[in-house]
């Protein structure tokens, strides 16, 4: 896999929403790197990626309470394990399930498969909750999709936290996830 720093050169047959990705972190002065490759249906496909960029792509999971009313992207190292409960009793909410993925088209932009922490970007409404596990931010990179599942990007801890999540105007919660 070959890695490259910043956006594609040719941008042509890719989506506008990759697009948008990389006009938004590059207008705000973030560096990151970039693989192509093909469609990812689960984090053992990610190992190689993980490999190629020397990070750790975060698994992204788009939750909602029961009554669908209140939205969470949950970013989580992908070897950790989810459960609800965990997670319910430290935002005291109902238990989360997944939310449908015309919910995550709809406020996000993006697909199931494409979760990602730049999905914030088209969230104008604020309508989803960001919470990060306390262990995504202890490393000097996170890794992540630019909206798409064909790419995969390595930016800074520190510029996720610091620049791009008030940028896209989200305040994290963070939470502690036993993984177990």
């Amino acid at each position: 896999m070959l890695v490259n720093k910043g956006r594609p050169k040719n941008t042509e047959g890719r989506e506008a929403k990759e697009i948008r990705t990389y006009d938004f972190l590059d207008s705000l002065g973030i560096e990151y790197y970039r693989v192509d490759h093909k469609h990812l249906d689960t984090m053992e496909e990610c190992e190689a990626v993980d490999v190629a960029l020397e990070t750790v792509l975060c698994k992204n999971l788009f939750l909602c309470n029961r009554q669908h009313t209140a939205f969470y992207l949950l970013v989580m190292p992908g070897n950790k394990h989810f459960k609800t409960k965990e997670i319910s009793a430290q935002i005291n909410t109902s238990r989360l399930s997944f939310a449908e993925p015309e919910y995550l088209l709809e406020f996000l932009d993006i697909i199931p498969g494409s979760v990602s922490i730049m999905g914030l970007i088209n969230d104008k409404d604020n309508r989803v909750q960001l919470l990060i596990d306390k262990d995504v931010i202890k490393p000097d990179h996170i890794g992540c999709h630019p909206c798409v599942n064909t790419s995969s990007l390595k930016i800074r801890t520190e510029d996720v936290l610091n620049v791009y999540l008030p940028a896209v105007n989200h305040i994290p919660t963070f939470v502690e996830l036993t993984g177990e």
